[in-house]
């Protein structure tokens, strides 16, 4: 419910935290950060919930590393219980088997 400036150096500390151990090059991490401080700047909005560019670090670490989506989401999405977890994991799953059976087709 507050305002901050924005801050790409918090948004990178997430992403690396959310990546930690996974091979993941700090140059993909960079370009990710790049990427999504650009479309904050770029936005014609005034002010971005901090919701919204929570959205858009998954958006690209689901593209970047399943593992360190699971792991930022599980923080910024603060599941619940592990049932709320799972259900994530299951639609990742649908999505990644929907994707595989049109490639196959």
């Amino acid at each position: 419910g507050n305002r901050q400036a924005f801050d790409s150096g918090k948004i990178k500390r997430g992403i690396i935290k959310a990546a930690e151990k996974r091979p993941i090059p700090i140059e993909k991490i960079d370009a990710l950060v790049d990427e999504i401080t650009k479309r904050v700047y770029n936005s014609m909005e005034q002010e971005i919930s901090s919701k919204r560019i929570g959205e858009m670090v998954m958006e690209g670490l689901k593209k970047l590393d399943e593992v360190a989506y699971v792991r930022y989401a599980s923080v910024y999405r603060s599941f619940a219980d592990v049932s709320e977890f799972m259900r994530e994991l299951q639609k990742m799953m649908e999505k990644k088997s929907d994707k595989s059976d049109e490639e196959n087709s």
